[in-house]
């Protein structure tokens, strides 16, 4: 079947967009772009320099310095595999504060639109407003905090982190607070993006309507060709 280039995926932390877009990728026989972890990569190597989430001369160097692709492999960090490293309370704990940056978006929106040359499925923060806004299908996943935090905890404990329910609702309403409020590319629904609340839908059902509307955009399209 004829289906849309791009699907972009937004929302906040939790809400499911990486189990999510993966299953659309799959099904639509697309690549997956993981938008987080190159974000998440970044923070983890600018904070193992020591180097603050502030703008200035020594961050636009380490920017300039860093390699970042994306293979077959995985993410691969100055030409090593990322792995777990990138996915620790830590890093959680201080992505926002090194994604609401500027110098750090603007290096990253070039690799990602490259990604999308032959067409795939991206999630993050402003995929449809920002990095592909001329994408057909815009999706808006939501869910309460409570529900976010309960599902990032269960990954966390799943991998063995010594983590408190408390602990990661505080990080995920501060992750709000600051995605939302940064002034470069803040958290927010494109104009024509589809919203889902995912509070009590599985990733297979959040999925499954994220394909039929992707059938549908794809219908249109070839009905006005």
């Amino acid at each position: 079947m004829g289906v849309p280039v791009i699907v972009a995926i937004d929302g906040p932390a939790g809400a499911g967009k990486s189990t999510v877009a993966r299953l659309v990728a799959q099904n639509l026989g697309v690549p997956y772009l993981d938008t987080g972890a190159l974000y998440r990569a970044i923070a983890f190597y600018l904070d193992s320099l020591n180097i603050p989430p502030v703008e200035n001369n020594i961050l636009a160097d380490a920017l300039s310095a860093l390699s970042i692709e994306l293979t077959d492999r995985g993410l691969l960090l100055n030409g090593e595999e990322a792995g777990c490293r990138i996915r620790s309370p830590r890093v959680d704990s201080i992505v926002s504060q090194y994604s609401a940056l500027p110098m750090v978006r603007k290096r990253l929106l070039a690799i990602q639109r490259d990604q999308g040359k032959n067409g795939l499925v991206a999630d993050g923060r402003d995929m449809g407003t920002v990095v592909f806004p001329d994408a057909p299908v815009k999706i808006f996943l939501t869910a309460s905090d409570t529900v976010r935090a309960r599902r990032r905890y269960l990954e966390l404990r799943g991998r063995g982190e010594d983590v408190s329910p408390d602990e990661v609702l505080n990080v995920i309403r501060r992750r709000d607070r600051i995605d939302a409020e940064r002034t470069s590319a803040p958290l927010k629904k494109a104009d024509d993006a589809i919203e889902i609340n995912t509070d009590s839908l599985s990733a297979e059902e959040v999925a499954r309507e994220i394909l039929m509307h992707s059938e549908r955009r794809a219908a249109e399209s070839e009905a006005c060709q």
